[in-house]
């Protein structure tokens, strides 16, 4: 599907959604939303004056989360209280000998023929993962997972999304050095290019801010703000250092690692 074609069919889905919580008044939700479509999706709702919405990925700054709609009649707390009955945790846990990485879960899942937007972000540590999925969809994801070979002598459950286990972050620090604070700097540093081919990435829809899609080249970046870029990964903007003689910025960043 074409990159114009895909980003009106969700569109299009999203309004079917809209539509069906006024008409029947509940609570709708749509499958996992990556970064980039769930910028097209902000900015469609915005222009459509919506607000009684929000997105849930099952733990802080997920990089895929659904759109929850509620209807206006009920508070988004409220809303909030139904996330368990959208969404579950399928916990693995590895015998001893065995440690996998995020890639190989990955694969597993995606041999059972489940596409993307039906499992959200996966969560490894040290004795297995908690993949967070659509509750519709968990009870079969479980049963694939127990036939394939790599996970036999594992053990896995389905648990409450409450439940989800918070693996502590690591972080590479590093420091880079811009002219200003405009996001092409960043980018340019970042993904080791020229100012040039950071513009680029940044019209290819590559580069996310704070998990939403960065439109312009000369936006300010805050400390303590997000940078996600497609192939090259996602940083924090920890803090400036010092100045340099020539009036350049040291600043300190961090890697997700």
């Amino acid at each position: 599907m074409l990159k114009n074609d895909r980003k009106q069919y969700e569109i299009e889905k999203v309004s079917d959604k809209i539509e069906f919580c006024k008409t029947r008044n509940k609570i709708v939700n749509t499958d996992f939303l990556d970064m980039a479509a769930k910028g097209e999706v902000l900015k469609f709702l915005k222009s459509e004056g919506l607000k009684n919405y929000f997105f849930e990925g099952g733990k802080e700054n997920a990089d895929r989360s659904v759109l929850v709609i509620y209807p206006e009649k009920i508070t988004k707390e409220m809303a909030r209280n139904n996330i368990d009955k959208i969404l579950e945790v399928i916990r693995i846990k590895l015998p001893k000998e065995l440690k996998y990485e995020h890639r190989e879960y990955l694969s597993g899942i995606m041999k059972l023929g489940l596409k993307r937007e039906k499992f959200g972000d996966i969560i490894v540590n040290d004795r297995g993962a908690d993949i967070i999925v659509l509750k519709e969809i968990s009870e079969y994801l479980k049963q694939g997972l127990i036939e394939l070979t790599r996970f036999r002598k594992s053990e896995i459950d389905i648990v409450n999304i409450s439940e989800i286990k918070n693996v502590e972050t690591s972080f590479e620090e590093f420091t880079i050095i811009v002219a200003s604070l405009r996001l092409d700097n960043f980018v340019s540093e970042l993904a080791r290019c020229s100012r040039t081919r950071a513009e680029e990435l940044i019209v290819e829809q590559r580069v996310f801010l704070n998990s939403v899609l960065a439109e312009k080249t000369a936006k300010k970046v805050e400390a303590g703000d997000i940078i996600a870029i497609r192939g090259k990964g996602k940083f924090i903007f920890d803090s400036i250092e010092r100045e340099t003689r020539n009036d350049r910025l040291v600043l300190k960043m961090k890697k997700y690692i």
